[in-house]
């Protein structure tokens, strides 16, 4: 075995590791909605009415979960997560933050983040189903196990999403729904994780990279529809990720050899923040 395979199989394990822990979420509460009244009254006028603020609740993996930019609180949970970037933008309010690492649709509800929506909601934000198609082992196949491997379980991962995966988000979304009947809920995407055109990266080709970017691109076709189906929003972040996959110049997404690998940095989350603010339109929000 060659010592470029070795590295590859050094990166693939850590690639493991970081996206199979699913931790039950905590509920973090907002914090408490007093504000300091500096207006002079004045005899036979009434104060402005304030602006109505909306609810938001945070749901979803990794992707939304901030994973990828340390430090983490429970769940890998972090700051530069797009949901607590967009907390205080059109006039949105972070209530739950409840995005856990690792989540699929089914643990997704079993451990409990659909408890964090209520009547109030008035936004949630969603990010779910790249871990029920096996995603991080695909790429593991790709980057470290050969051409058959990877081929095989890009196949696999493709008719996991087109035959399964539309059911399991269906019965996610009811949840959301049954919990949040009046809220608008933003389903956002995965990127592309590779830019080809800069060779290949450890053991995956430039071949292999493009199927696995035609890979994501189904994962959010079958996601956008069944999203819209829904009456939601589907928030794509695939042209704000062009030209800045992992191999690229500029990546957005962490090394393979990080501890949290092939997940949005920085300017990853910055652009998945970019992508949401300017999907939510206030005006549709419920006053």
């Amino acid at each position: 075995m060659t010592s470029r395979r070795l590295a590859a199989l050094a990166a693939a394990a850590t690639l493991v590791l970081t996206g199979s822990a699913v931790s039950a979420p905590a509920i973090a509460g907002g914090g408490g909605n007093g504000h300091a009244n500096g207006h002079t009254k004045h005899p036979g006028k009434k104060p402005p009415k304030a602006k109505k603020s909306y609810v938001l609740d945070v749901l979803g993996d990794s992707y939304g979960s901030g994973a990828g930019v340390p430090p983490y609180s429970a769940c890998g949970r972090s700051q530069s997560a797009y949901g607590v970037q967009i907390d205080g933008r059109m006039r949105l309010k972070l209530d739950d933050f409840v995005a856990c690492g690792g989540a699929t649709t089914t643990s997704l509800i079993a451990g409990g983040q659909l408890e964090a929506l209520d009547a109030d909601t008035d936004v949630v934000t969603l990010s779910i189903g790249g871990n029920d198609t096996g995603w991080s082992s695909v790429t593991v196949s790709c980057v470290a196990l050969g051409d058959a491997a990877c081929a095989s379980a890009i196949a696999t991962a493709k008719q996991t999403a087109t035959t399964v995966l539309p059911e399991r988000l269906e019965t996610v979304y009811d949840g959301i729904d049954s919990k949040a009947p009046d809220a608008k809920v933003y389903v956002t995407g995965y990127p592309r994780l590779f830019s080809p055109e800069y060779g290949a990266v450890f053991g995956a080709s430039p071949a292999e990279q493009t199927a696995l970017n035609d890979a994501a691109d189904l994962l959010n076709k079958t996601m956008k529809a069944q999203a819209q189906s829904h009456g939601y929003v589907f928030v794509d972040v695939t042209k704000r990720f062009l030209d800045h996959g992992v191999n690229a110049p500029e990546p957005y997404l962490t090394p393979l050899n990080d501890p949290v690998a092939l997940h949005p940095n920085v300017a990853g989350y910055a652009a998945y923040t970019a992508a949401v603010t300017a999907a939510i339109k206030p005006s549709a929000l419920k006053r």
